[in-house]
């Protein structure tokens, strides 16, 4: 990924004027803000655009036109926000299983951070949608850590942490990271398939999500609008027109589309989205 990193348009797009330093302080402030900044949200696949993970672009979306991203784009941008202040990042991916068992076999096609600080090692995820954790987490085992939204904890499982989430009373799990270094090729392979594959979940539904305020979560997928509240209560409301779609993704999620998108995004959604409930990864 190459082109230049502009520092302060980043800092000034996820509302962040605190302190520079790299150290624990300086890390998770910026994951908070860049998480609850700029939300989660795959339009552009819907739309029949392929995103690119070229820094230029990525700036120029989320950054210039104010836009969301997913996994791969979010944390792209992020571990260049991180480098550029001068944070010892290790680009990682993990296996995706919220909804799922905590052994289901799943590929790596999550994008992570690991950074490392004096205190250890420490997991930085901007771009997991409706679970993203808000801040950074220290990368131990048992060990249960407050978020401003949920309490989260890693917990073994072979070689791999699996982050599980505490929702309600119940522990949730999200994914195992796999702690191998990766290279950005591997990413574009993933963010390709993710963007292009048939069966993939972006190329036919409508998905955004944003950590709200007072520790609630916003979900929207196809015409489904929910807010989770962190006893894990949930407010659903269906959305059935495109000036609806127009209006949550405006005033839910701060994102605003030219007419054209929304309209062909609203007309693939229509034609393309699955039956039933919420994909697992999005309930």
């Amino acid at each position: 990924m190459t082109g230049d990193f502009d520092q302060r348009q980043w800092l000034d797009r996820i509302g962040y004027a605190g302190s520079t330093t790299p150290d624990l302080a300086t890390l998770k402030a910026p994951v908070t803000a860049h998480a609850t900044a700029i939300a989660y949200e795959s339009i552009d696949v819907l739309l029949d655009r392929p995103p690119s993970l070229a820094l230029g672009p990525l700036q120029a979306k989320m950054i210039g036109h104010k836009r969301g991203g997913y996994c791969f784009e979010q944390n792209m941008l992020f571990r260049a926000g991180l480098r550029s202040v001068g944070f010892d990042v290790t680009s990682l991916q993990a296996r995706v299983v919220r909804g799922l068992a905590i052994d289901a076999p799943r590929p790596m096609l999550h994008m992570v951070l690991r950074v490392d600080l004096p205190e250890g090692a420490y997991l930085a995820d901007v771009g997991f949608g409706n679970l993203a954790p808000t801040t950074a987490l220290r990368l131990v085992a048992e060990e249960e850590q407050e978020t401003p939204h949920e309490t989260m904890r890693f917990i073994h499982m072979g070689d791999e942490l699996v982050l599980q989430s505490k929702l309600g009373t119940n522990w949730a799990h999200i994914y195992r990271v796999v702690m191998l270094p990766r290279v950005d090729a591997e990413y574009e392979i993933c963010n390709w398939f993710a963007a292009t594959h048939p069966e993939s979940p972006y190329l036919k539904n409508m998905i955004a999500a944003r950590p709200g305020p007072n520790r609630t979560r916003l979900t929207l997928f196809n015409g489904r609008f929910s807010i989770r509240h962190a006893s894990g209560d949930t407010e659903r409301r269906m959305l059935t027109t495109r000036e609806e779609f127009g209006e949550v993704f405006a005033r839910e999620f701060e994102l605003v589309f030219a007419d054209d998108e929304l309209r062909t995004a609203f007309e693939n959604m229509t034609a393309r989205a699955s039956p039933g409930g919420p994909h697992p990864f999005f309930a």
